[in-house]
């Protein structure tokens, strides 16, 4: 089977075959209408210098004329109608010799020389009546002149007419010949273009039917098996009949379908495998979380047992150290080691309050009672709580309010709670503190910013270690009870209340400054009076 570089070589091969035949044929039309155009403009021209040569020999006649009639004339006027009518007879004989170069076609000879005669007689007939007027210009008398003239006038006439008229009916008959040829050849032509476009076209429908349309057709096979496979159905297969490029390209679709097929079937193994790991995987992971869930259960039952269980026998304890102590006091000197019971006790206690809001907060059994009050104050009652703790620790506590008040929702307790945590955690972990600042202002933003401000060492661990539950720092103060929750219950308060807790450092870089940002009341909004017993209550439950 011949390779399809073959076959459209052949089509390419037979396709300029024609062309150059067509271009061939054209040009052999083109010279054939140019030839006999040719000789049409020339038998035109031959015509046009006939009757230029039959006004010249009409003119000389004229000359001679006046010449005899008038001996005592000019004698140039002869000479002038001499040599024009001698030029006309030389442009037509040369014309006559460009139109019929020298052949040896006997047709063309006999045209020549059918042509040549008339002007040899013309020119014998100028010659004639020239040698007449010289013979009868000698003549005396005036009317054998005249009768002599009017003798040679109308031989000339005899000599020129015929010749002539023969010369102008064959251009005639040239140029009726020639636009019989060319009609003709347009006729001939018409045919051959009508030829050509039929064989053409039939060519065509071979090549088309012999070439084209089979090849197109194993081409569009190709396509849809393209498509086919393209879509997903690899088990698409071509007929390979022939052995040429096309077939070879089928051969090559075959086998890429093969293969993509094999990798499909590999490929969904492995995402079958993929998927039972995953499951798997899953199942693992669900049965770890359904653990740590029962873990973290087990370790917030823990917490609120154990912060439920160490609350009662403290509460206890300080009943009985204080019955001890009033006891002491009605004697003379108390005995010491009751009231440092009473400071363990009442520090264990807050611990373990500390223990039980962690886990209420995580169980989510924490009720706030959001009111409308005043920041200020509440400031005010956290300082005065800590002032006699800070007195104790030799550590100045002081309270900047601030240019106005700053309203807020929120729950008076936890709030006033939190900012007294933050207070005591600045007492108990700062080396060599000296004083404590807490001060209020009024944004950026609808927002009250709380700050707690130190002059002691400043935080020497990141913000998220600090915020960690459990975690203390490395750098604790002189005091390192506490079980590292205090922080981290403050970020939690905060958040439920829609704010933002941030450490940094105090002026100048130096000590340590915990930044809250509560958000503030529009002061627009009306919700009676500040922290009043019936305005503004909202009660929320932390979950």
């Amino acid at each position: 089977m011949r390779s399809l570089k073959v076959r459209f070589a052949l089509l390419l091969g037979g396709t300029a075959i024609v062309v150059m035949l067509a271009a061939a044929a054209a040009l052999a039309a083109i010279g054939a209408a140019e030839r006999t155009v040719d000789r049409t403009l020339e038998a035109q021209r031959r015509l046009e210098l006939l009757a230029e040569l039959s006004g010249r020999l009409t003119q000389f006649g004229m000359a001679a004329v006046e010449t005899v009639g008038n001996p005592d004339g000019q004698p140039e006027a002869m000479a002038i109608a001499r040599d024009n009518a001698d030029r006309a007879l030389t442009t037509v004989d040369e014309a006559l010799a460009k139109s019929f170069p020298p052949s040896d076609d006997p047709a063309d000879r006999m045209q020549y020389a059918a042509r040549t005669r008339p002007m040899a007689q013309l020119r014998a007939a100028r010659a004639v009546l020239d040698r007449q007027v010289s013979l009868i210009s000698r003549q005396t008398d005036p009317e054998r002149r005249q009768d002599a003239i009017k003798g040679a006038l109308n031989g000339f006439g005899a000599m020129t007419g015929q010749p002539l008229s023969f010369l102008i009916e064959a251009e005639r008959r040239s140029m009726a010949l020639g636009s019989e040829q060319a009609r003709a050849l347009s006729e001939r032509l018409r045919l051959a273009a009508a030829a050509a476009v039929a064989a053409a076209l039939v060519l065509l429908a071979i090549l088309y039917r012999g070439v084209t349309r089979p090849t197109l057709a194993r081409i569009e096979e190709v396509r849809r098996a393209a498509s086919a496979i393209g879509h997903g159905a690899l088990d698409t297969r071509l007929s390979v009949a022939t052995r040429d490029e096309l077939g070879l390209l089928m051969t090559n679709v075959n086998r890429m379908a093969a293969r993509l097929a094999r990798r499909e079937s590999r490929v969904a193994a492995d995402r079958a495998a993929l998927e039972d790991t995953v499951a798997a995987r899953t199942a693992d992971l669900r049965a770890a979380n359904a653990r740590l869930e029962a873990v973290d259960q087990s370790r917030r039952r823990f917490f609120a047992d154990v912060s439920h269980e160490l609350r009662t026998p403290l509460t206890v304890i300080l009943g009985e150290c204080d019955l001890a102590l009033r006891g002491a006091s009605r004697g003379a000197d108390p005995n010491p080691v009751f009231a440092t019971i009473k400071k363990r006790a009442q520090r264990l206690k807050l611990r373990v309050e500390d223990l039980l809001r962690v886990a209420r907060s995580e169980s989510g059994e924490i009720e706030f009672d959001k009111r409308r009050l005043g920041l200020a104050q509440l400031l005010a009652e956290a300082v005065d709580n800590m002032s006699s703790e800070a007195a104790r620790r030799r550590v100045g506590l002081g309270l900047d309010p601030g240019t106005r008040d700053v309203e807020c929702l929120a729950d008076r307790e936890w709030i006033r709670q939190t900012v007294e945590s933050l207070v005591d955690n600045a007492l108990r972990h700062a080396a060599g503190l000296t004083r404590v600042e807490v001060a209020l202002a009024a944004g950026p933003g609808p927002v009250g910013r709380i700050t707690v401000t130190d002059d002691g060492p400043g935080f020497n661990a990141s913000e998220a270690d600090l915020f960690e539950r459990f975690r203390r720092g490395s750098g604790a103060g002189p005091d390192e009870t506490g079980f590292g929750i205090g922080l981290a219950l403050a970020r939690w308060i905060v958040e439920q209340h829609g704010g933002t807790i941030r450490l940094g450092a105090g002026p100048d870089g130096r000590g340590a400054r915990v930044t809250l940002d509560i958000p503030a009341l529009d002061p627009a909004w009306d919700a009676g009076p500040v922290d009043g017993a019936t305005g503004g209550q909202v009660k929320e439950s932390a979950a």
